[in-house]
């Protein structure tokens, strides 16, 4: 612990003691520097009230002090923050996450650094470098993710007074319109989560099917065969404001193509879950407070009132059931929030996971040419082979070594 600053005096020219001074409107200020090297500054209307809140502040200080070592780095602090905080709550593959981002991205630049001397500029600086080298958004996002709750926690031990990582700005922004396929993971917690929600059947089929959003909401029980197990795919439903409307309203309207009329076959998943919504809408019908006003009386999934749904109500509806996911997930482990589109691109996925055919899966999509069906396979394969990769490194595991002992070794058997 440093001592008070330079001698002080009063407005007479008085010595007060160390750090101790009086202002010219008569009040009185002392300092002193905390464990953290900071000048600390307290005033007061006397010299006296100065002295004894100069005298608990430093108390204070020295009982913080004793719980953290003020020379501690990044590297100490993470592996604590790890058994404190983390291991105890997360699963064994959010552990290999952790580490896998930590010491593959930030150990090599931070690692050493004293928390105390991390600075937003550093971060900054990390991060661009690790972009440089051809590292995309969510990395980089997970790298800030991870920093934010390391030096969260930090500051609520008293290792910090304020955390460098917030305010960090990524170099690139997020990619919009980006429509990924959910992990099994995360589509298992999705249903798991949803299940015996209002919109669950909806998921389910839409999951099930690869329908498109609207092609969804204009279904109706008359397009449904549960005996050859299919559903015919023959309109869609728009929420425009088209000519002759004053707002935007509900039109029932031809597919997106001539392609997009099609039949697809469902599953015992979906025609469990179309059984259900079938009385589900007759009891929605019944006690709707529209009960004969209903411009859409037929359409299968709707609102709680019985009015028709579209893109915005399908979005909170999601959001809600992510939103409760990641209230129970760490932040580097939370689930992205996404579209319903991003059912279709999930159903595709898993038919080319399942080895069902590109020509197959093209006439389930209701695509337009099997270009379109093939660019979503090469980019599904792509992805595959990142994931390969990642599961490889977990299962190596080398990501631990000591780079420089390493070095050694191998100069070594090379001599």
């Amino acid at each position: 612990m440093k001592g008070h600053d330079t001698m002080g005096k009063d407005l007479k020219g008085k010595e007060l003691g160390k750090g101790l001074s009086q202002r010219k409107d008569g009040k009185y200020s002392g300092r002193f520097v905390d464990r953290f090297g900071k000048r600390t500054q307290v005033y007061g209307s006397t010299l006296k009230e100065v002295k004894n809140k100069i005298a608990v502040a430093v108390a204070d200080n020295e009982k913080m002090r004793n719980v953290v070592e003020p020379n501690t780095t990044l590297d100490q602090w993470y592996e604590k923050w790890m058994r404190v905080y983390k291991i105890p709550v997360i699963r064994p593959n959010s552990k290999r996450h952790y580490e896998s981002v930590y010491t593959k991205h930030i150990k090599p630049y931070l690692g050493n650094k004293r928390l105390t001397d991390i600075t937003k500029l550093m971060i900054t600086d990390t991060i661009n470098q690790i972009y440089m080298k051809g590292y995309q958004w969510e990395t980089l996002n997970k790298i800030r993710v991870l920093l934010i709750d390391m030096l969260d926690r930090a500051m609520e031990d008293n290792l910090l007074v304020k955390n460098p990582t917030r305010g960090v700005r990524l170099p690139i922004n997020k990619p919009q319109n980006e429509v990924k396929a959910l992990t099994r993971e995360d589509q298992k917690a999705f249903f798991e989560c949803s299940a015996g929600t209002f919109y669950y059947n909806l998921f389910v089929v839409a999951i099930n099917t690869g329908l498109r959003p609207g092609e969804l909401f204009a279904l109706s029980e008359n397009d449904i065969d549960l005996t050859k197990n299919e559903i015919k795919v023959t309109k869609t439903l728009l929420y425009q404001k088209l000519d002759g409307d004053e707002q935007k309203e509900f039109h029932i309207d031809l597919p997106k193509t001539q392609s997009s009329n099609r039949t697809v076959p469902i599953n015992s998943f979906c025609r469990e879950a179309l059984q259900k919504q079938i009385v589900l809408h007759k009891i929605i019908c019944n006690n709707s407070p529209y009960k004969g006003k209903l411009k859409f009386p037929d359409l299968l999934f709707t609102t709680k009132f019985g009015t028709p749904l579209n893109s915005q109500i399908y979005m909170d509806a999601i959001k809600k059931i992510v939103d409760e996911i990641n209230l129970m997930r760490d932040p580097l482990d939370s689930m992205e929030k996404f579209s319903g589109h991003a059912f279709r691109h999930t159903f595709a996925t898993r038919c080319f996971e399942a080895g069902i055919p590109p020509k197959t899966v093209q006439t389930y999509l209701g695509h337009a040419s099997l270009k379109m069906t093939m660019d979503l396979y090469t980019s599904v394969l792509e992805q595959k082979k990142v994931d390969d990769m990642k599961l490889l490194e977990d299962t190596i595991g080398l990501e631990n070594s000591d780079s420089s002992s390493l070095t050694r070794k191998i100069i070594q058997f090379g001599a």
